[in-house]
Parts: structure tokens; C-alpha cells; sequence
């Protein structure tokens, strides 16, 4: 049973942090406020993110009118929720390795003088609250915190002064890595893209909450409870808008794609003895203003 308060209405900032969920075991619109989450079905003129951030500006500014006009609404509450993938199917996945000094380091690496770029796929993705997949073929499944960039805006050739206008919002994520498998290449991306794997989400925070480039933010990876990363998005050898300037200098970005830009030191692969995450573990990625993003692990279904 969906428990339901009517609430006083939320006012226009709270539009500002979004989520999505499975509404009939679709993906769906929300907000989410400090009071609990407010379905956007019949407020929001689009079904979901990617459609929203397809929709371009206009779309966010009649929610934020809409909202912002609201006398009374019944809320969710957030144990009620089935959290979705953020963006449960983004146009590309970008993600960044080597983005901290001390992680290349504890991994033997030089300091890059350009990103390790490597790609996800959609289904790798894994909502808030539901479980990372430990596989069958392996037991080194580990856990990188990692800060999430979506785009909003259709581009190409964009220069830094520039990038931060092509920013619909920010998120958390989770990198899980099976290293045995990323190590068997010269090239990441079979150990970053098994099923289940890479947890996105739970909320979407417009850039206008945070400090510019998301910078000067807390990240951290608890693991079970304990901390394993402790750094700042501060310490990032390649920020936000340098990122963003050096890919579209490769490829059109596109609204509802997503950059990940890479994680710092302390993962469970450079640590002695090592630490895999396993059945019944629970870890959690935090970024400072932001949100908490909490997933159970769980082993692969054995196959009939």
C-alpha cells in the first residue's frame, strides 16, 4: 500500500531536485522534496527526464510555473518508491578514468596529461535502492564513486568558458568495476559494462544549487558503513567544463547524455588485502549537496 499526505505546496526551488520511478513499471517524473516525493503526471508536460531535457528550457520553466501555482498535492513517501535509473536509457554513457591524482597513483599509473575515455552501455545501469550484480564469472566486483554530469543542451566544439551552459544537472554514481575483467584488455570497457553494475542516481540537482562545476563538494564511498573514499571533487585533474570541451571536441553531446568523471583513491582494488563487494553488502556513494546513493549487492542468478 502506497502511503499518501497532503501536504502544504512545495515551493518553486523544490522543483529543482528530480528523480525518476517506476510509475505502472514505467519510468516517471518526480520531485523530490524534504516532505517526500511529488509525482509529476499531469504538472510536468514530460514523461520522464530524457524527455524533459529533450523538451529544452521551455519544458523546465512551465514546471517551475506549474509548480510554483500548486495550492494543495499528495505526496509519496520515499520508502513508497521504486526508484529508476536516473536516465534509464542515456544517449552515451562518457565516462572518465584517471581523473584524480592519488586513484592513478595507488594504481600504478602516471599522471595523465589527457583522459582515459571509455563508454557504458544503458544496461549496465542500476537504480537507487535496487542491487549491483555480483556475476557468476567473477568475484572482484568493486565500487568507485563517481560524479555524474547530464547534458541539456545540443552541442559541438564547445569551449570551457562556455560549458557550463550546456548543463542541465548533476548526480551520483557508482562505477562498479569487475577489475579481473578490465585488466584482461588494454581497453576498459568489458569490466565497466556488465549488467547491473554501474548505479545511477537518485537525484537530479539543476546547477544553480551547487558551486560552479560542481566543484568544492565532499565525495565519498561507504562501504557497509565504513569509509573507503574520502576526497573533494575539488581534487579532479580534468573539472567539468574541460571535460565537457575536450568531447564535444570529439562528438556532438546531445540532451540526456551523461558524463562520469572518474573517482579518487581508496577503492577496493588498490587497498592490501583487497575488498570485493559481495552477497549482502551495502554501499553507498554521497556527494555534498547532492544526495546519497545506496544499493545492496547481490550474486548473479545461477542460470537453469
Amino acid at each position: 500500500m502506497i502511503g499518501w499526505a497532503v501536504l502544504n505546496p512545495p515551493t518553486l526551488e523544490a522543483i529543482l531536485r528530480l528523480i525518476s520511478y517506476l510509475q505502472d513499471g514505467e519510468p516517471a517524473l518526480a520531485a523530490a522534496l524534504d516532505e517526500g516525493v511529488l509525482p509529476l503526471q499531469g504538472i510536468c508536460p514530460a514523461a520522464d527526464l530524457m524527455d524533459l531535457l529533450q523538451r529544452g528550457d521551455a519544458a523546465m520553466e512551465h514546471l517551475k510555473h506549474a509548480l510554483s501555482t500548486t495550492t494543495t498535492t499528495a505526496l509519496l513517501g520515499y520508502d513508497d518508491v521504486v526508484f529508476s535509473p536516473l536516465l534509464p536509457r542515456p544517449g552515451k554513457i562518457i565516462c572518465l578514468g584517471l581523473n584524480y591524482a592519488d586513484h592513478a597513483a595507488e594504481g600504478g599509473h602516471a599522471r595523465p596529461s589527457y583522459p582515459s575515455f571509455f563508454m557504458r552501455s544503458a544496461t549496465s545501469l542500476v537504480a537507487h535502492g535496487m542491487p549491483m550484480i555480483r556475476p557468476q564469472c567473477s568475484t572482484h566486483l568493486d565500487y568507485e564513486a563517481e560524479l555524474a554530469v547530464i547534458i541539456g543542451k545540443r552541442c559541438r566544439h564547445v569551449d570551457e568558458d562556455n560549458a557550463y551552459s550546456v548543463v542541465a544537472g548533476y548526480s551520483c554514481f557508482n562505477d562498479g568495476s569487475i577489475r579481473d575483467y578490465q585488466k584482461r584488455t588494454p581497453q576498459w570497457t568489458i569490466g565497466k559494462n556488465f549488467d547491473s553494475t554501474g548505479a545511477f542516481g537518485p537525484t537530479f540537482v539543476t546547477p544553480d544549487e551547487l558551486p560552479e562545476g560542481a566543484r568544492q563538494l565532499r565525495i565519498q564511498t561507504r562501504l557497509n558503513g565504513t569509509v573507503m573514499q574520502d576526497a573533494n571533487t575539488s581534487d579532479m585533474l580534468f573539472p567539468v567544463a574541460e571535460a565537457i570541451s575536450l568531447i564535444s571536441g570529439c562528438m556532438t553531446l546531445e540532451p540526456g547524455d551523461v558524463i562520469v568523471m572518474g573517482t579518487p583513491s581508496g577503492v577496493g582494488a588498490a587497498r592490501s588485502p583487497q575488498v570485493w563487494m559481495k552477497e549482502g553488502d551495502i554501499v553507498e556513494v554521497e556527494i555534498e549537496g547532492i544526495g546519497v546513493l545506496r544499493n545492496p549487492i547481490r550474486d548473479e542468478a545461477p542460470r537453469l
